[in-house]
């Protein structure tokens, strides 16, 4: 179980002469046609979680939006107006690239995917349609790069590895599931699970059912991925990330209500959550 006290030290205090450069540049690949909404959540998560720099690529259709709502973000579009079809140029020059939010499953998206398998040499993360993409080209599954971060929910991680019979048996083939492809796992719940490459499994104690809306796991992507883009190591980066990204759901829940939560509300609260973590508060 991850508590406040296994937290303490976790986090590296930030020198007074760093500059963004120490911070690490974030590749977010995200969005699509009525879906910007999770590209702009995952960014301004990121943006939020110390990240020096962000780059989001994402469909044409999203540049006005992604540069109102997160001007500290850059740009680089697609050459698709409504669709994720083509990779950023110079995958080397980021330090940790994210990529799901938003994307879809087209046939043109999924083949995207594959490419950037491939040829990325950056630790991954893997969300929402990229896993669902995954689960319908398992010849891509033996492509993932050791210690790439998937962050599927339930019904995501039996499209991935087969329909499990209750959450036990869940949880038991993540661990092994992970151990087995020296990947991490964060298998997301009421107390979500860090299934890591060598075998342990780290349970969070953050988080409240207000969490439980459209959005969310946005923004725990665009936490972990800022947290990579940091060198942190992919699976404590996965931890550090999934503490905070509750504790924050936590101090928006007190705000106003669980009933009442939306995922930008956590977004909102993740200052303060760095900063009970730091000893600030």
């Amino acid at each position: 179980m991850v508590t406040d006290e296994d937290m303490e030290g976790l986090l590296r205090p930030r020198s007074r002469f760093a500059h963004k450069g120490d911070f690490g540049h974030a590749l977010l690949i995200a969005g699509g046609k009525g879906r910007m909404g999770a590209a702009l959540l995952a960014a301004s998560a990121c943006m939020h979680s110390g990240v020096g720099k962000l780059t989001v690529h994402l469909p044409q259709r999203g540049e006005l939006a992604l540069q109102t709502a997160v001007p500290e973000a850059m740009l680089d579009l697609d050459t698709d107006r409504d669709r994720i079809t083509t990779l950023p140029d110079n995958l080397a020059d980021y330090d940790a690239i994210a990529i799901g939010p938003g994307i879809g499953t087209d046939e043109r998206t999924a083949s995207l995917l594959g490419q950037l398998l491939r040829t990325a040499n950056k630790p991954l993360l893997l969300d929402a349609d990229a896993l669902n993409i995954l689960s319908r080209n398992r010849e891509l599954m033996p492509l993932l790069p050791p210690n790439t971060v998937l962050t599927p929910h339930p019904k995501e991680f039996d499209r991935l590895f087969g329909e499990c019979a209750n959450g036990y048996a869940r949880l038991h083939k993540a661990a092994t599931t992970a151990v087995k492809h020296s990947i991490c796992i964060v298998l997301k719940g009421a107390y979500t699970a860090v299934c890591m490459p060598q075998g342990q499994v780290c349970f969070n104690t953050t988080g409240n059912p207000g969490m439980a809306t459209a959005g969310s796991g946005d923004v725990l992507t665009g936490v972990i991925a800022a947290l990579m883009a940091q060198q942190y190591d992919p699976a404590t980066a996965a931890v550090i990330g999934v503490f905070l990204h509750g504790s924050a759901g936590d101090l928006a829940a007190a705000r106003s209500s669980e009933d009442s939560l939306v995922a930008s509300d956590i977004v909102r609260e993740l200052g303060h959550a760095f900063r009970m973590q730091q000893g600030e508060l």
